[in-house]
Protein backbone atom coordinates (compact mmCIF):
# COMPACT_ATOMS: atom_id res chain seq x y z
CA UNK A 1 0.00 0.00 0.00
CA UNK A 2 1.41 2.98 -0.64
CA UNK A 3 1.89 6.41 1.39
CA UNK A 4 -0.81 8.04 -0.82
CA UNK A 5 -3.37 5.48 0.46
CA UNK A 6 -2.41 5.51 3.78
CA UNK A 7 -2.69 9.13 3.89
CA UNK A 8 -6.22 9.03 3.01
CA UNK A 9 -7.22 5.67 5.28
CA UNK A 10 -5.95 7.89 8.00
CA UNK A 11 -7.74 11.21 6.96
CA UNK A 12 -10.70 9.05 6.63
CA UNK A 13 -10.42 7.96 9.94
CA UNK A 14 -9.94 10.97 11.60
CA UNK A 15 -13.37 11.98 12.04
CA UNK A 16 -14.57 8.63 13.29
CA UNK A 17 -12.55 9.09 15.92
CA UNK A 18 -12.91 12.46 16.65
CA UNK A 19 -16.90 11.77 16.77
CA UNK A 20 -15.98 8.94 19.65
CA UNK A 21 -13.61 10.96 21.55
CA UNK A 22 -16.49 13.58 21.86
CA UNK A 23 -19.11 10.63 22.43
CA UNK A 24 -16.47 9.27 25.54
CA UNK A 25 -16.42 12.63 26.64
CA UNK A 26 -19.78 13.34 26.71
CA UNK A 27 -20.66 10.33 28.89
CA UNK A 28 -18.07 11.18 31.56
CA UNK A 29 -19.89 14.20 32.00
CA UNK A 30 -23.67 13.70 31.37
CA UNK A 31 -25.11 12.29 35.59
CA UNK A 32 -25.27 8.53 36.19
CA UNK A 33 -28.59 9.06 38.27
CA UNK A 34 -31.91 8.09 36.83
CA UNK A 35 -33.25 11.38 38.28
CA UNK A 36 -31.01 13.48 36.72
CA UNK A 37 -31.11 11.87 33.34
CA UNK A 38 -34.79 12.24 33.42
CA UNK A 39 -34.62 15.91 34.01
CA UNK A 40 -32.26 16.50 31.49
CA UNK A 41 -34.00 14.45 29.29
CA UNK A 42 -37.02 17.41 30.38
CA UNK A 43 -35.30 20.75 30.63
CA UNK A 44 -32.96 20.31 27.31
CA UNK A 45 -36.06 20.26 24.85
CA UNK A 46 -37.24 22.86 26.91
CA UNK A 47 -34.83 24.78 26.45
CA UNK A 48 -33.86 24.57 22.86
CA UNK A 49 -37.47 25.11 22.00
CA UNK A 50 -38.05 28.59 23.96
CA UNK A 51 -34.18 29.63 21.93
CA UNK A 52 -35.88 28.59 18.87
CA UNK A 53 -38.91 30.21 19.69
CA UNK A 54 -37.79 33.08 21.06
CA UNK A 55 -34.85 33.57 18.45
CA UNK A 56 -37.91 33.41 15.49
CA UNK A 57 -39.54 36.15 17.69
CA UNK A 58 -36.80 38.44 17.97
CA UNK A 59 -35.77 38.12 14.39
CA UNK A 60 -39.60 38.05 13.29
CA UNK A 61 -42.07 39.89 14.98
CA UNK A 62 -39.96 42.31 17.29
CA UNK A 63 -38.42 43.60 14.16
CA UNK A 64 -41.10 43.93 11.97
CA UNK A 65 -43.29 45.70 14.68
CA UNK A 66 -40.47 48.10 15.48
CA UNK A 67 -39.63 48.85 11.52
CA UNK A 68 -43.65 49.51 10.78
CA UNK A 69 -44.02 51.61 14.10
CA UNK A 70 -40.28 53.85 13.09
CA UNK A 71 -41.80 53.97 9.49
CA UNK A 72 -45.17 55.47 10.85
CA UNK A 73 -43.56 57.91 12.85
CA UNK A 74 -40.86 59.00 10.06
CA UNK A 75 -43.98 59.72 7.38
CA UNK A 76 -45.30 62.05 10.17
CA UNK A 77 -42.22 63.84 10.21
CA UNK A 78 -41.81 64.05 6.57
CA UNK A 79 -45.85 65.43 6.10
CA UNK A 80 -44.24 67.81 9.11
CA UNK A 81 -41.44 68.81 6.83
CA UNK A 82 -43.89 69.38 3.37
CA UNK A 83 -46.24 71.56 5.94
CA UNK A 84 -43.81 73.53 7.01
CA UNK A 85 -42.48 74.01 3.76
CA UNK A 86 -46.19 74.46 2.10
CA UNK A 87 -47.37 77.02 4.90
CA UNK A 88 -47.06 80.79 4.86
CA UNK A 89 -44.14 81.74 7.05
CA UNK A 90 -45.47 82.37 10.86
CA UNK A 91 -47.14 79.25 11.13
CA UNK A 92 -44.93 77.82 13.16
CA UNK A 93 -47.62 77.53 16.03
CA UNK A 94 -50.27 76.00 14.09
CA UNK A 95 -48.09 73.13 12.56
CA UNK A 96 -47.16 72.42 16.03
CA UNK A 97 -50.16 72.15 17.24
CA UNK A 98 -51.51 69.75 14.11
CA UNK A 99 -48.50 67.66 15.15
CA UNK A 100 -49.65 67.61 18.59
CA UNK A 101 -53.22 67.06 18.25
CA UNK A 102 -53.05 64.77 15.20
CA UNK A 103 -50.25 63.19 15.43
CA UNK A 104 -48.76 62.92 19.32
CA UNK A 105 -45.73 64.49 18.06
CA UNK A 106 -44.14 67.38 20.17
CA UNK A 107 -42.31 69.54 18.08
CA UNK A 108 -40.28 72.85 18.17
CA UNK A 109 -38.41 74.53 15.22
CA UNK A 110 -35.25 76.59 16.21
CA UNK A 111 -32.88 78.52 14.04
CA UNK A 112 -29.70 77.31 13.20
CA UNK A 113 -27.41 75.47 10.74
CA UNK A 114 -25.86 72.98 12.83
CA UNK A 115 -26.65 69.63 14.68
CA UNK A 116 -25.23 67.96 17.60
CA UNK A 117 -22.14 65.47 16.87
CA UNK A 118 -23.26 61.96 16.67
CA UNK A 119 -23.36 60.10 19.25
CA UNK A 120 -22.22 56.81 19.85
CA UNK A 121 -24.17 54.23 18.61
CA UNK A 122 -24.83 50.86 20.76
CA UNK A 123 -24.25 48.21 19.68
CA UNK A 124 -27.74 45.88 20.29
CA UNK A 125 -30.22 49.00 20.19
CA UNK A 126 -32.77 47.84 17.28
CA UNK A 127 -34.40 51.23 17.26
CA UNK A 128 -31.34 53.25 16.73
CA UNK A 129 -30.49 51.02 13.62
CA UNK A 130 -34.27 50.73 11.78
CA UNK A 131 -34.63 54.35 12.69
CA UNK A 132 -31.67 55.97 10.76
CA UNK A 133 -32.62 53.49 7.85
CA UNK A 134 -36.04 54.91 7.37
CA UNK A 135 -35.32 58.78 8.01
CA UNK A 136 -32.95 58.40 5.49
CA UNK A 137 -34.82 56.40 3.29
CA UNK A 138 -37.93 58.70 3.18
CA UNK A 139 -36.93 62.62 4.48
CA UNK A 140 -32.71 62.29 2.56
CA UNK A 141 -32.14 65.70 5.00
CA UNK A 142 -29.69 65.54 7.76
CA UNK A 143 -30.30 64.18 11.12
CA UNK A 144 -29.64 63.25 14.65
CA UNK A 145 -31.91 60.95 16.66
CA UNK A 146 -31.24 60.17 20.62
CA UNK A 147 -32.51 56.79 21.31
CA UNK A 148 -29.95 55.98 24.14
CA UNK A 149 -30.95 55.87 27.95
CA UNK A 150 -34.08 54.80 29.63
CA UNK A 151 -36.43 57.96 28.89
CA UNK A 152 -39.67 57.27 27.38
CA UNK A 153 -38.97 59.61 24.83
CA UNK A 154 -37.05 59.84 21.71
CA UNK A 155 -35.52 62.60 20.09
CA UNK A 156 -35.18 63.41 16.77
CA UNK A 157 -33.67 66.47 14.57
CA UNK A 158 -33.86 67.41 11.87
CA UNK A 159 -31.90 70.16 10.04
CA UNK A 160 -33.94 72.35 7.30
CA UNK A 161 -32.74 75.23 5.20
CA UNK A 162 -31.75 77.72 8.00
CA UNK A 163 -33.82 75.74 10.56
CA UNK A 164 -33.56 72.90 12.73
CA UNK A 165 -37.03 70.53 13.51
CA UNK A 166 -36.79 68.67 17.08
CA UNK A 167 -40.03 66.40 17.23
CA UNK A 168 -40.28 64.61 20.94
CA UNK A 169 -42.11 61.06 20.20
CA UNK A 170 -42.71 58.36 22.49
CA UNK A 171 -40.33 55.40 22.59
CA UNK A 172 -43.26 52.94 22.13
CA UNK A 173 -44.57 55.01 18.85
CA UNK A 174 -41.23 53.71 17.26
CA UNK A 175 -40.30 50.96 19.44
CA UNK A 176 -42.17 47.88 20.41
CA UNK A 177 -41.32 48.30 23.69
CA UNK A 178 -43.86 45.27 25.39
CA UNK A 179 -41.56 41.96 23.75
CA UNK A 180 -40.33 41.33 27.55
CA UNK A 181 -43.89 40.49 28.21
CA UNK A 182 -43.82 37.56 25.77
CA UNK A 183 -40.54 36.53 27.29
CA UNK A 184 -41.51 36.39 30.79
CA UNK A 185 -44.44 34.65 30.21
CA UNK A 186 -43.02 32.33 28.40
CA UNK A 187 -40.52 31.81 30.74
CA UNK A 188 -42.62 31.56 33.85
CA UNK A 189 -44.74 28.94 31.87
CA UNK A 190 -41.65 27.25 31.30
CA UNK A 191 -40.58 27.46 35.18
CA UNK A 192 -43.95 26.47 36.48
CA UNK A 193 -44.34 23.22 33.87
CA UNK A 194 -40.50 22.92 34.85
CA UNK A 195 -41.57 22.16 38.81
CA UNK A 196 -44.64 20.45 38.15
CA UNK A 197 -42.43 17.79 36.00
CA UNK A 198 -40.04 17.32 38.75
CA UNK A 199 -42.72 16.74 41.37
CA UNK A 200 -43.98 14.00 39.21
CA UNK A 201 -41.12 12.30 37.97
CA UNK A 202 -39.70 12.43 42.08
CA UNK A 203 -42.98 10.45 42.33
CA UNK A 204 -42.24 7.97 39.52
CA UNK A 205 -38.02 7.86 41.02
CA UNK A 206 -39.08 7.11 44.23
CA UNK A 207 -40.23 3.41 44.21
CA UNK A 208 -37.26 2.77 41.59
CA UNK A 209 -34.81 3.74 44.34
CA UNK A 210 -36.59 2.13 47.17
CA UNK A 211 -36.62 -1.37 44.92
CA UNK A 212 -33.05 -0.53 44.02
CA UNK A 213 -32.07 -0.03 48.09
CA UNK A 214 -34.59 -3.12 48.85
CA UNK A 215 -32.35 -5.47 46.54
CA UNK A 216 -29.25 -4.04 47.77
CA UNK A 217 -30.13 -4.63 51.19
CA UNK A 218 -30.74 -8.54 50.27
CA UNK A 219 -27.86 -8.98 48.18
CA UNK A 220 -25.94 -7.49 51.48
CA UNK A 221 -27.42 -10.61 53.15
CA UNK A 222 -28.98 -7.57 55.15
CA UNK A 223 -32.73 -7.29 55.93
CA UNK A 224 -35.11 -5.60 53.63
CA UNK A 225 -36.52 -2.33 54.29
CA UNK A 226 -39.87 -3.19 56.06
CA UNK A 227 -41.61 -0.26 54.68
CA UNK A 228 -41.13 -1.71 51.12
CA UNK A 229 -43.47 -2.06 49.09
CA UNK A 230 -44.55 -1.89 45.24
CA UNK A 231 -45.64 1.40 44.03
CA UNK A 232 -45.36 3.40 41.28
CA UNK A 233 -46.21 2.76 37.67
CA UNK A 234 -46.94 -0.81 36.43
CA UNK A 235 -43.69 -1.68 35.50
CA UNK A 236 -42.51 -1.11 38.45
CA UNK A 237 -44.82 -2.38 40.29
CA UNK A 238 -44.40 -5.62 38.22
CA UNK A 239 -40.38 -5.32 39.07
CA UNK A 240 -41.44 -4.51 42.75
CA UNK A 241 -43.36 -8.26 42.91
CA UNK A 242 -41.41 -9.82 40.77
CA UNK A 243 -38.38 -8.87 42.97
CA UNK A 244 -40.69 -10.28 46.51
CA UNK A 245 -41.26 -13.33 45.45
CA UNK A 246 -37.88 -14.13 43.75
CA UNK A 247 -36.67 -13.39 47.62
CA UNK A 248 -39.37 -15.63 49.03
CA UNK A 249 -38.33 -18.37 46.70
CA UNK A 250 -35.03 -18.10 47.51
CA UNK A 251 -35.36 -17.78 51.47
CA UNK A 252 -37.39 -20.97 51.26
CA UNK A 253 -35.56 -22.83 49.24
CA UNK A 254 -32.58 -21.80 52.12
CA UNK A 255 -35.17 -23.05 54.57
CA UNK A 256 -35.60 -26.25 53.00
CA UNK A 257 -31.77 -26.97 52.34
CA UNK A 258 -31.20 -25.85 55.83
CA UNK A 259 -34.06 -28.12 57.31
CA UNK A 260 -32.63 -30.96 54.99
CA UNK A 261 -29.38 -30.73 56.67
CA UNK A 262 -29.81 -30.81 60.05
CA UNK A 263 -32.29 -33.41 59.79
CA UNK A 264 -29.42 -35.18 57.65
CA UNK A 265 -26.66 -34.17 60.29
CA UNK A 266 -29.04 -35.73 62.76
CA UNK A 267 -29.00 -39.33 61.70
CA UNK A 268 -25.55 -39.39 60.96
CA UNK A 269 -24.52 -37.80 64.08
CA UNK A 270 -26.50 -40.68 65.93
CA UNK A 271 -24.36 -43.15 63.34
CA UNK A 272 -21.05 -41.89 64.37
CA UNK A 273 -22.23 -42.14 68.00
CA UNK A 274 -22.62 -45.72 68.00
CA UNK A 275 -19.45 -45.91 65.97
CA UNK A 276 -17.71 -44.70 68.73
CA UNK A 277 -19.76 -46.57 71.29
CA UNK A 278 -18.62 -49.81 69.76
CA UNK A 279 -14.94 -48.38 69.15
CA UNK A 280 -14.71 -47.58 72.59
CA UNK A 281 -16.41 -51.21 73.56
CA UNK A 282 -14.15 -52.97 71.44
CA UNK A 283 -10.44 -52.44 73.80
CA UNK A 284 -7.70 -51.03 72.19
CA UNK A 285 -5.98 -52.39 69.12
CA UNK A 286 -3.73 -50.88 65.92
CA UNK A 287 -7.61 -51.42 63.84
CA UNK A 288 -9.42 -49.08 66.78
CA UNK A 289 -6.78 -46.46 66.62
CA UNK A 290 -7.22 -46.19 62.80
CA UNK A 291 -11.15 -46.78 62.98
CA UNK A 292 -11.72 -43.82 65.87
CA UNK A 293 -9.22 -41.70 63.14
CA UNK A 294 -11.42 -42.35 60.26
CA UNK A 295 -14.33 -41.34 62.84
CA UNK A 296 -13.15 -38.27 63.81
CA UNK A 297 -12.35 -37.51 60.15
CA UNK A 298 -15.85 -38.01 58.96
CA UNK A 299 -17.09 -36.18 62.03
CA UNK A 300 -15.08 -33.27 61.03
CA UNK A 301 -16.18 -33.50 57.24
CA UNK A 302 -19.84 -33.67 58.47
CA UNK A 303 -19.64 -30.40 60.50
CA UNK A 304 -17.65 -28.92 57.52
CA UNK A 305 -19.71 -29.59 55.31
CA UNK A 306 -22.81 -28.05 57.32
CA UNK A 307 -21.49 -25.40 58.42
CA UNK A 308 -20.93 -24.49 54.33
CA UNK A 309 -24.40 -25.56 53.38
CA UNK A 310 -25.88 -23.70 56.27
CA UNK A 311 -23.87 -20.47 56.09
CA UNK A 312 -25.09 -17.38 58.23
CA UNK A 313 -28.02 -15.93 56.29
CA UNK A 314 -29.54 -16.26 59.80
CA UNK A 315 -27.45 -13.34 61.72
CA UNK A 316 -28.49 -10.21 62.20
CA UNK A 317 -26.41 -7.32 61.03
CA UNK A 318 -23.99 -5.63 63.76
CA UNK A 319 -20.96 -4.10 64.47
CA UNK A 320 -17.88 -5.39 64.00
CA UNK A 321 -14.14 -4.07 65.03
CA UNK A 322 -11.63 -5.02 63.42
CA UNK A 323 -9.02 -4.00 65.21
CA UNK A 324 -9.99 -6.70 68.01
CA UNK A 325 -10.18 -9.57 65.24
CA UNK A 326 -6.84 -8.99 64.40
CA UNK A 327 -5.46 -9.06 67.92
CA UNK A 328 -7.10 -12.65 68.33
CA UNK A 329 -5.88 -13.69 64.64
CA UNK A 330 -2.23 -12.22 66.18
CA UNK A 331 -2.58 -14.70 69.01
CA UNK A 332 -3.31 -17.32 67.13
CA UNK A 333 -0.55 -16.94 64.94
CA UNK A 334 1.83 -16.62 67.98
CA UNK A 335 0.79 -20.08 69.10
CA UNK A 336 1.91 -21.16 65.39
CA UNK A 337 5.21 -19.58 65.97
CA UNK A 338 4.04 -17.64 61.96
CA UNK A 339 5.22 -13.85 61.90
CA UNK A 340 1.95 -11.85 62.17
CA UNK A 341 1.33 -8.18 61.14
CA UNK A 342 -1.44 -6.15 60.23
CA UNK A 343 -2.54 -2.32 59.74
CA UNK A 344 -5.36 -0.92 59.69
CA UNK A 345 -7.02 2.42 57.17
CA UNK A 346 -9.79 4.27 58.13
CA UNK A 347 -12.60 3.40 60.60
CA UNK A 348 -11.89 0.00 62.24
CA UNK A 349 -15.40 -0.66 63.13
CA UNK A 350 -17.64 -2.05 60.22
CA UNK A 351 -21.17 -3.33 59.59
CA UNK A 352 -21.25 -6.98 58.51
CA UNK A 353 -22.51 -9.93 59.58
CA UNK A 354 -20.28 -10.16 62.76
CA UNK A 355 -19.78 -13.62 63.29
CA UNK A 356 -19.94 -15.10 59.65
CA UNK A 357 -17.82 -12.18 58.65
CA UNK A 358 -15.29 -13.17 61.76
CA UNK A 359 -14.98 -16.57 59.76
CA UNK A 360 -14.72 -15.61 56.58
CA UNK A 361 -11.14 -13.62 57.76
CA UNK A 362 -10.32 -16.11 60.06
CA UNK A 363 -10.33 -18.55 57.16
CA UNK A 364 -8.32 -17.01 54.92
CA UNK A 365 -5.60 -16.10 57.66
CA UNK A 366 -5.59 -19.47 58.77
CA UNK A 367 -5.53 -20.88 55.49
CA UNK A 368 -2.29 -18.25 54.94
CA UNK A 369 -0.56 -19.15 58.25
CA UNK A 370 -0.87 -23.21 57.58
CA UNK A 371 1.03 -22.86 54.34
CA UNK A 372 3.62 -19.32 54.91
CA UNK A 373 5.87 -18.14 58.00
CA UNK A 374 4.66 -14.85 57.42
CA UNK A 375 1.90 -12.99 57.06
CA UNK A 376 0.30 -9.40 56.87
CA UNK A 377 -3.17 -8.05 56.60
CA UNK A 378 -4.52 -4.75 55.63
CA UNK A 379 -7.25 -3.09 56.24
CA UNK A 380 -8.61 -0.32 54.41
CA UNK A 381 -12.44 1.33 55.13
CA UNK A 382 -13.35 3.42 52.12
CA UNK A 383 -16.74 5.27 51.54
CA UNK A 384 -18.26 2.63 49.48
CA UNK A 385 -16.00 -0.40 49.85
CA UNK A 386 -14.21 -2.47 52.78
CA UNK A 387 -10.99 -3.83 51.33
CA UNK A 388 -8.94 -6.40 53.44
CA UNK A 389 -5.73 -7.79 52.26
CA UNK A 390 -3.68 -11.09 52.98
CA UNK A 391 -0.33 -11.56 51.95
CA UNK A 392 2.17 -14.04 52.94
CA UNK A 393 5.58 -15.72 51.79
CA UNK A 394 4.07 -19.48 51.12
CA UNK A 395 4.49 -21.46 47.85
CA UNK A 396 1.14 -19.51 46.66
CA UNK A 397 -1.61 -21.79 44.26
CA UNK A 398 -0.69 -21.67 40.49
CA UNK A 399 -3.16 -19.23 38.90
CA UNK A 400 -4.69 -22.00 37.00
CA UNK A 401 -6.21 -23.33 40.00
CA UNK A 402 -7.06 -20.12 41.74
CA UNK A 403 -10.60 -20.14 40.80
CA UNK A 404 -10.86 -24.38 41.38
CA UNK A 405 -9.65 -23.89 45.28
CA UNK A 406 -12.78 -22.07 45.71
CA UNK A 407 -15.15 -24.97 45.31
CA UNK A 408 -16.33 -27.17 47.72
CA UNK A 409 -13.80 -30.38 49.13
CA UNK A 410 -11.23 -29.49 46.01
CA UNK A 411 -8.00 -29.73 47.49
CA UNK A 412 -4.45 -29.57 45.71
CA UNK A 413 -2.56 -32.17 46.80
CA UNK A 414 -4.13 -35.44 46.62
CA UNK A 415 -3.62 -36.44 50.29
CA UNK A 416 -6.38 -38.15 51.98
CA UNK A 417 -5.45 -36.77 55.90
CA UNK A 418 -7.50 -34.16 56.40
CA UNK A 419 -4.79 -32.69 59.33
CA UNK A 420 -3.06 -32.56 55.75
CA UNK A 421 -5.04 -30.52 53.18
CA UNK A 422 -8.19 -29.74 55.36
CA UNK A 423 -11.52 -30.48 54.37
CA UNK A 424 -11.71 -28.40 51.22
CA UNK A 425 -14.38 -26.18 52.31
CA UNK A 426 -12.40 -22.96 54.14
CA UNK A 427 -11.96 -21.01 50.86
CA UNK A 428 -16.19 -21.83 49.79
CA UNK A 429 -17.24 -20.96 53.06
CA UNK A 430 -15.33 -17.75 52.86
CA UNK A 431 -16.39 -17.10 49.41
CA UNK A 432 -19.70 -17.85 49.96
CA UNK A 433 -19.92 -15.24 53.51
CA UNK A 434 -18.20 -12.84 51.08
CA UNK A 435 -20.79 -13.02 47.97
CA UNK A 436 -23.82 -12.99 50.86
CA UNK A 437 -22.63 -9.45 52.07
CA UNK A 438 -22.70 -8.27 48.51
CA UNK A 439 -18.50 -8.85 47.70
CA UNK A 440 -16.12 -11.25 46.92
CA UNK A 441 -13.00 -12.90 47.79
CA UNK A 442 -9.89 -13.32 45.02
CA UNK A 443 -6.35 -14.54 44.59
CA UNK A 444 -3.55 -12.95 43.38
CA UNK A 445 0.28 -12.44 43.67
CA UNK A 446 1.46 -11.32 46.76
CA UNK A 447 4.88 -9.17 46.87
CA UNK A 448 5.82 -11.13 49.67
CA UNK A 449 6.36 -13.83 47.27
CA UNK A 450 3.39 -15.81 47.95
CA UNK A 451 -0.43 -15.55 47.44
CA UNK A 452 -2.43 -12.46 48.15
CA UNK A 453 -6.14 -12.72 49.06
CA UNK A 454 -8.28 -9.70 48.86
CA UNK A 455 -11.57 -9.62 50.85
CA UNK A 456 -13.86 -6.37 49.01
CA UNK A 457 -17.44 -5.82 50.31
CA UNK A 458 -19.80 -2.59 50.29
CA UNK A 459 -19.20 -0.68 53.14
Amino acid sequence: MTTFENFKREIARTPATGWRRVARWMRHQMPTGLYARSLLIIIIPMVILQSVVAGVFMERHWQLVTQRLSTAVTRDIAAIIDMIDTFPPNSDADIARIARERLDLNISIDKGTELPPPRPKPFFNILDHILSEEISDQIHRPFWIDTVGDSNLVEIRILLNDEILRVYARRSQTYASNTHIFLVWMVGTSLVLLAISILFLRGQIRPILALAKAAESFGKGQKMPEDFAPRGADEVRRAGLAFMLMRERIERQIEQRTAMLTGVSHDLRTILTRFKLQLALAGNSPEHDALSKDVEDMQTMLEGYLAFARGEAEEDVGRLNLGELFDKLGMEAELLERDFSCEIHGDDTVLVRPNAFTRLVANIVSNALRYAGKVHVESRNRAKWLTITVDDNGPGVPEAFRDDVFKPFFRLDEARNLDASGTGLGLAIARDIARSHGGNVTLADSPMGGLRAVIRIPA
